[in-house]
């Protein structure tokens, strides 16, 4: 899929901007920079309130909120027209996935700044304050990633943003620890978590939005890359807080058919050949070590979903090497640099 939209959803775009828009008055200033929130939304009508209510308390008084609905049968669309009428819905009537949606919602959006946000999320009343603050202290900064902390565990972290191994294997920095302040100094890091990632407009208009062909998992990282080898640099900013429903929209057979399948396409796609001649047996090892425990879980759903999920990513390698030229011509950053952004993994026996 490209990342246009469809002449019937353009047009359901345009008429969405008719009922939605800007939730600042006219009593407020208008020179402080317009943020766009955008969230994907596929019958999610039972997480909406609390995701859609923090927004409406946040101290930034610029927020345009935009929830991207991939054809919703649960009453999400008739949720938003009745209680939520600052929103722009744009009614998509087919699920495009996380990637559709999100593009759907970024093109609509008018910010300076678009963020996106799961809807099983509650937003600190100063996310949005906090996520500007940092753009306009690292110019640099293409992305934000903010501190997640579980929703029903709220010392607890989903990720204080992401990391990207030399060995084509991401993860979430501090998942599953608890908050005692290891995580509570800003600095740069690899990529932001697309469940609250920032980014600077003017980042998107060059190097592009998500790749649908990820659809769902690892969209956000793609995107980081071309990021980071275009030279924007991601920032996490810890006090930029999320609240996260972890997989109460998403997880088990479906993320393990896009993450083994979406690990391949990153590695085709986006991984520079000059890396790839120094860490391709870190590489295969990676990808031989998830087969290797997929097999031995096979039984299991989730696990020969992987499975299927790694036999994709093979047959996909010649679509995201038709990609990749573009995204390797857009490089202006040396290799040191690369090493510093990558986690090193321990290759010991």
């Amino acid at each position: 899929m490209s990342q246009s939209l469809t002449a019937n959803n353009k047009s359901q775009v345009a008429n969405s901007k008719k009922r939605g828009g800007d939730q600042s008055t006219n009593c407020q200033p208008t020179n402080l920079p317009l943020t766009s929130i955008v969230i994907p939304n596929w019958n999610g009508a039972h997480h909406l309130p609390t995701c859609l209510d923090s927004l409406r308390a946040q101290t930034h008084p610029r927020v345009e909120t935009i929830v991207a609905d991939n054809g919703s049968t649960d009453g999400s669309l008739e949720l938003l027209a009745r209680d939520y009428p600052e929103v722009q819905a744009l009614a998509l009537g087919e699920n495009l996935g996380f990637t559709g949606a999100c593009n759907a919602g970024m093109q609509a959006a008018r910010g300076e700044f678009v963020a996106l946000l799961n809807n099983d999320t509650e937003a600190d009343p100063h996310w949005v304050e906090e996520i500007i603050s940092a753009f306009e202290r690292h110019p640099e900064a293409g992305l934000v990633a903010s501190k997640m902390l579980l929703f029903d565990r709220r010392d607890t972290f989903h990720t204080a943003g992401d990391f990207y191994r030399v060995n084509g294997t991401p993860g979430n920095r501090g998942v599953w620890q608890k908050d005692e302040g290891q995580y509570d100094h800003e600095e740069p890091v690899f990529s932001a978590c697309g469940g609250s990632a920032a980014y600077r407009k003017m980042m998107l208009e060059q190097i592009g939005l998500l790749d649908e062909d990820f659809f769902f998992s690892c969209e956000d990282l793609d995107l980081a890359w071309r990021a980071q080898l275009a030279g924007w640099k991601c920032i996490y900013t810890p006090r930029a807080v999320v609240y996260h429903k972890l997989k109460a929209s998403g997880g088990g057979v479906t993320a393990s058919f896009h993450d083994g399948r979406n690990f391949i396409y990153i590695l085709a796609k986006d991984y520079p050949g000059d890396l790839w001649r120094a860490r391709w047996r870190a590489i295969l090892r990676a990808q031989l070590h998830i087969t290797a425990e997929a097999l031995r879980a096979w039984r299991g759903d989730a696990a020969r979903a992987r499975l299927r999920g790694q036999l994709a990513g093979l047959l996909g390698i010649p679509k995201m090497l038709r990609k990749r030229r573009q995204v390797q011509r857009s490089r202006v950053v040396g290799r040191s640099y690369l090493d510093s952004i990558l986690t090193e993994v321990d290759e010991s026996p």
